[in-house]
C-alpha cells in the first residue's frame, strides 16, 4: 500500500520552504515508485494557494479531503503568523500528531508545532530569525541554534527555507536508505557550493 507524503500549503507559504522539498521527495516517489510512497500538497479548502513571493501554486487536497499521511511537512513563511493565532488550524495540526507517525517543518513551520503543543521538551530549531520564538512559546524546548535540521524520532524540524532540501534527503535517506538519497541529491544536482 502506497504511504503519502503531505506538504501543507497555505496563503504566505514561503515558496522554498514547500518547493524545494518538493523537488526532492517528487523526484523520489517518479523515479522510484516500488519504494511505495507519493507526495500531495494540502490547503485549507484545496484549489490555490499564494505564496510569499506571489508565486501561486495548487493544493492536491483540502485539509478534509487528504489522504492519511505517513509523513506530514508543515513549511513557514509569512503565512505562518495568522495561523499562530488559528485555532481551528493548531487542532488540526494536534490531530495529525495523533493520527501521522512522522511529522516535520521546514523554517518557521516549526512555530506552529511550539504553539500547537508538539515539541515541548524536545529539541528543535527554526529560521535564524525565529529561533528566540520558539522559547517564547514553550520554555521547555531545547532549541538547537546552529543546526541545518534536527531529527528527533517522531518530528524533524529544519531551520530556514533552503534547509528544507536538505531535511528532505535526509527524510528519503530515513525511509528508503541512504543510497537512494545519494541518488536523488545527484538527480537534482544539489551539491551547495556557494559562489559568495
Amino acid at each position: 500500500m502506497t504511504k503519502t507524503i503531505g506538504i501543507v500549503l497555505f496563503d504566505g507559504v514561503e515558496e522554498l520552504d514547500a518547493i524545494g522539498p518538493w523537488e526532492v521527495l517528487s523526484t523520489w516517489v517518479q523515479h522510484f515508485p516500488d519504494d511505495g510512497f507519493a507526495v500531495s500538497c494540502l490547503s485549507r479548502s484545496g484549489g490555490l494557494v499564494r505564496c510569499a513571493r506571489g508565486l501561486t501554486v495548487e493544493a492536491h487536497h483540502s485539509l478534509d479531503a487528504a489522504p492519511s499521511l505517513e509523513v506530514l511537512l508543515h513549511p513557514g513563511g509569512q503565512g505562518v503568523r495568522p495561523l499562530l493565532q488559528d485555532d481551528a488550524w493548531l487542532e488540526w495540526v494536534r490531530r495529525q500528531r495523533d493520527a501521522v507517525p512522522l511529522m516535520t517543518s521546514v523554517c518557521t513551520g516549526s512555530l506552529i508545532y511550539a504553539v500547537a503543543g508538539l515539541l515541548s521538551h524536545r529539541p528543535a530549531t527554526t529560521h535564524w530569525a525565529s529561533l528566540d520564538w520558539l522559547t517564547t512559546f514553550d520554555p521547555t524546548i531545547d532549541v538547537r541554534r546552529e543546526d541545518r535540521f534536527v531529527d528527533d524520532g517522531d518530528i524533524i524540524t529544519a531551520s530556514g527555507v533552503s534547509a528544507g532540501i536538505d531535511m528532505a534527503l535526509h527524510l528519503v535517506a530515513r525511509l528508503a536508505g541512504v543510497e537512494r538519497a545519494r541518488e536523488i541529491r545527484r538527480f537534482i544536482q544539489y551539491d551547495p557550493a556557494p559562489p559568495i
